[in-house]
């Protein structure tokens, strides 16, 4: 009798780290990995191996001065253990990825908590959208990580992106080439001809269950992409 393969469709989940105001934002990142297994996709876990901008104590809402953590370690703990290492993985042997939000996709993802429009993402998180890109694979971005998607793709598509209603970053989102569409909490954004989709989430101060339905528009939204193939 022939073994049985595992046919599930496989998102890359890229992780910050653990906590919203320096690594992944948790609730996105989990409501992220629910949906996905809701729609019958296998997430899959990744996260790069560097030490992280700064250390936040959250309770205070403070930097903790030098205190050290690794965003791989930290991302292992939302994780549960099961992540593989951004470096070692590639566009090939995924369906799709999606970006959880929270600051550490402004401070470890990518440069844009600092340089604003001028930012630049982490060589390896810009090697795999590029490579999903290139491949016509769906890429999903929540709250903040937009300006990731942007730093990276923002002047060579054009794609059309939401971080919610906030001028500012909306501003410096357009000034990387890509184009912002407002959107509520509770809806996405989706730019069908770069196959690429935003939900704001946690850029409002909201309740996680319009958090979460967002997210849930977000991953259907990428799954209807993903039944309509790379056309």
């Amino acid at each position: 009798m022939p073994a049985m393969t595992n046919t599930k469709r496989k998102v890359a989940v890229v992780l910050s780290g653990c906590g919203f105001l320096d690594g992944a934002e948790i609730s996105e990142a989990v409501l992220t990995l629910y949906w996905l297994d809701r729609c019958d996709l296998e997430p899959v876990c990744v996260a790069p191996r560097m030490m992280q901008a700064h250390v936040v104590d959250h309770a205070a809402k403070r930097p903790v001065e030098g205190a050290a953590r690794d965003v791989f370690v930290e991302a292992a703990r939302i994780a549960r253990g099961r992540l593989r290492d951004l470096a070692e993985v590639s566009a090939d042997e995924f369906d799709a990825a999606v970006l959880p939000g929270g600051f550490g996709a402004a401070k470890n993802l990518s440069d844009f908590a600092t340089r604003g429009a001028a930012a630049t993402a982490h060589p390896d998180v810009a090697r795999l959208l590029r490579g999903l890109h290139a491949q016509r694979k769906p890429i999903g971005a929540v709250c903040i990580a937009p300006a990731v998607v942007a730093a990276v793709l923002g002047h060579e598509c054009h794609p059309e992106l939401t971080i919610g209603d906030d001028a500012d970053t909306a501003a410096a989102i357009e000034a990387m080439g890509a184009r912002h569409r407002a959107a509520p909490v509770d809806r996405c954004v989706v730019d069908r001809d770069n196959r690429i989709v935003s939900a704001p989430a946690y850029m409002y101060d909201a309740r996680i269950r319009d958090v979460g339905a967002g997210i849930e528009q977000l991953v259907n939204a990428l799954t209807e992409l993903l039944a309509e193939g790379g056309r």
